[in-house]
């Protein structure tokens, strides 16, 4: 069972807000800031250079941190600054050539999905959206009916950004390595509300965010590469950091993950992520996604009971996003009217979710994503201040 009393006292966030945006950029507990703000002075008193030597021990650490939390090898994991920056930097290794197929889903997201357009308009690959099935998530039939020899890469989004859905990972892998075909895991909602354990899902590669559900600073990410299927990859730039000039003619590739990596980054930043997994893995996975589901379930069962409200998460298997609209009422502006009343919470728009937004006819959805800080009371606050909106629309 979680101590809440300790994870509200190590969250100063919490004190005079609603906090319901951890699907946006969450609230980093009390560890989390002594790791950045440490480093920082200590870059401050020697240089960054000098500290980055000092922290070296630690630093190495984040990755075995990181690697216990998705159940991986600290050597495939790379430290990056986004999710985004992650997705794109497997992406682009990929050797496509004219003629191949690329595989999204409908829950896609906007950077994946511009740059599988891009591919598509360079390299002459075909882009493909797999239906939904009844629920929701990926239609496991339509995706083997439509997988063949020459699908280079299936894109599989777990939690898309204007949902509560939840696909499945290891039926897509297992379906997907049948043909021959890579894919890569977008995990940016997943890790820190759900298990992720890419050992179990065989998945090729998988990228992360550090600022949503891993509490983690803004501008850290990281990326999962799979040995067994990725190792002759190459990325599109090569850093010094990772590409050693052997000669002056030669250069040498790091046979593992840290070939994704560059020589900068934010160093401060990435020990503020280990210490958002360390606290995350010390409070405990399972219990932290259970807190989460409930607390999303709370809500969902409130808005439905709201006057003019409509909760649009499909599926049997919800997580911690809940999305909602009111009757005559556009969600950007629910969004603000909550916020006016200390409520953090934001919005999705068609451009963030193109053809899942477009399959249910929407424009815009208001999102609310409670995190295991979150306590009933709070919850209970939210739906009073939705339905007096509602009943002001």
């Amino acid at each position: 069972m979680l101590d809440i009393d300790r994870i509200l006292s190590d969250t100063p966030g919490v004190m005079g807000t609603l906090f319901f945006d951890s699907a946006g950029s969450s609230l980093p507990p009390l560890p989390v800031l002594d790791a950045v703000i440490g480093h920082l002075r200590l870059e401050a008193q020697v240089g960054g250079y000098r500290a980055a030597e000092v922290a070296g021990e630690r630093l190495a650490g984040v990755k075995q941190s990181i690697a216990r939390l998705i159940g991986a090898a600290p050597e495939d994991v790379a430290l990056l600054d986004s999710a985004g920056r992650a997705w794109n930097e497997f992406f682009s290794a990929v050797p496509f050539e004219r003629g191949d197929r690329i595989l999204t889903c409908r829950a896609d997201y906007p950077s994946n999905a511009i740059n599988a357009l891009k591919a598509h308009k360079t390299l002459g690959v075909s882009v493909e959206v797999v239906p939904s099935d009844q629920h929701g998530r990926i239609d496991l039939g339509a995706l083997a009916a439509m997988l063949d020899e020459r699908v280079r890469l299936v894109s599989l989004v777990e939690v898309p950004t204007n949902s509560g859905l939840v696909n499945p990972v290891r039926e897509v892998v297992e379906l997907a390595h049948a043909h021959g075909a890579l894919v890569l895991h977008d995990a940016c909602q997943s890790a820190g509300q759900l298990p992720v354990d890419v050992a179990e899902s065989g998945v090729d590669a998988a990228s992360f965010t550090g600022r949503k559900w891993l509490r983690g600073p803004r501008g850290t990410g990281f990326l999962y590469v799979n040995p067994k299927t990725t190792a002759g990859l190459e990325p599109r730039v090569l850093g010094t950091f990772t590409t050693a000039w052997t000669g002056p003619d030669e250069y040498e590739v790091a046979k593992d993950a840290t070939r994704f990596e560059q020589w900068e980054g934010n160093i401060a930043g990435f020990l503020g992520l280990g210490a958002a997994v360390d606290y995350l893995l010390d409070i405990g996975v399972d219990e932290a996604s259970a807190a989460v589901r409930a607390s999303a379930r709370l809500l969902r069962e409130g808005l439905a009971q709201v006057p003019g409200a409509r909760v649009w998460d499909l599926g049997d298997d919800l997580c911690g996003i809940v999305t909602f609209s009111l009757d005559g009422a556009d969600s950007v502006s629910v969004a603000g009217e909550l916020a006016k009343h200390t409520v953090s919470c934001h919005y999705s728009r068609r451009t963030s979710a193109q053809h899942d937004m477009a399959a249910k006819g929407l424009m815009d959805v208001v999102r609310l994503s409670p995190h295991y800080f979150n306590i009933a009371s709070e919850i209970d606050a939210v739906l009073e201040l939705v339905a007096d909106i509602a009943k002001a629309a």
